[in-house]
């Protein structure tokens, strides 16, 4: 597991699994920093790697009506600001080539939506900026097929990619994440589990996303059990009334518990 290109970030000689998480979409200045100190006394604790995520936008949403943001340059704003105050690494998505160039001014990992992930364009606007590009692997890919979108990082002049796993279409409701991909990619690149985002369940009739959170413990322990250099996680105090993806959150009160699950039984697996 390779960290050492992302700026800011701490504890990575704990030989702990480190941490992506935060909101889906960052909603205000008030709740992005109420968030990003919780999260940082916890993995400061706990000696986990932290990088702070948010979405400055939301450009995939299931109905025209759905929140999409509060302003790119304001968000993006945001995003500096969690990163100068707690002084850690952060990261978010971007759906379209100059939005490469746009956000890499302000964080520190740009990161590659699952339906874009096959987007040339995309991937190689992102490498070019030299961030730690985050590749996410689209519900419709196998893990083989994620070394493809590796490559194009790295044709790119850029060594610094990663592939989080979010979850693998089963049926039109529903996802499942196949275990046996996470060795394969790691042979590629840094791999990170995307717990929350496994636990989607998309394509509801109403438009809008729901998800199964009561299986973010099993999901989360099962990705540490087989080996997952990192997690991703997104987590709120208020789910219930979270602008995006509240469905399948974690609340923020929660996570603490987890995390102290989660590092004991990595200690108990690199003990076997």
């Amino acid at each position: 597991m390779e960290l050492s290109h992302i700026p800011k970030l701490k504890n990575t000689d704990s030989d702990n699994f480190f941490l992506l998480a935060g909101p889906c979409a960052i909603e205000g200045e008030e709740m992005a920093l109420r968030i990003a100190e919780k999260v940082v006394k916890i993995t400061d604790d706990l000696k986990i790697p932290y990088v702070f995520k948010g979405s400055f936008k939301k450009a995939n949403r299931s109905r025209i009506d759905s929140f999409t943001g509060i302003g790119d340059e304001k968000a993006l704003k945001i995003l500096r600001k969690v990163s100068e105050t707690f002084d850690i690494p952060t990261v978010t998505d971007i759906h379209e080539a100059s939005d490469a160039y746009k956000a890499a001014e302000y964080v520190d990992v740009l990161q590659i939506p699952a339906f874009l992930v096959r987007q040339t364009d995309l991937v190689v606007a992102a490498a070019q900026t030299g961030k730690t590009v985050n590749l996410k692997k689209g519900q419709f890919m196998s893990p083989e097929s994620m070394k493809h979108a590796v490559q194009k990082v790295l044709d790119s002049g850029n060594g610094k990619a990663m592939i989080t796993d979010r979850g693998t279409m089963f049926g039109y409701q529903d996802m499942i994440v196949d275990f046996r991909g996470i060795p394969t990619m790691k042979t590629y690149a840094t791999t990170v589990l995307d717990v929350t985002h496994s636990l989607q369940q998309p394509n509801q009739t109403v438009g809008v996303t729901g998800g199964r959170p009561e299986m973010i413990s099993t999901i989360a322990r099962a990705g540490i059990a087989v080996g997952v250099d990192g997690l991703f996680i997104e987590t709120h105090f208020d789910p219930a009334n979270a602008k995006s993806d509240g469905a399948n959150m974690l609340d923020l009160s929660r996570l603490e518990k987890l995390l102290s699950d989660l590092v004991a039984i990595r200690r108990t697996i690199q003990g076997l």
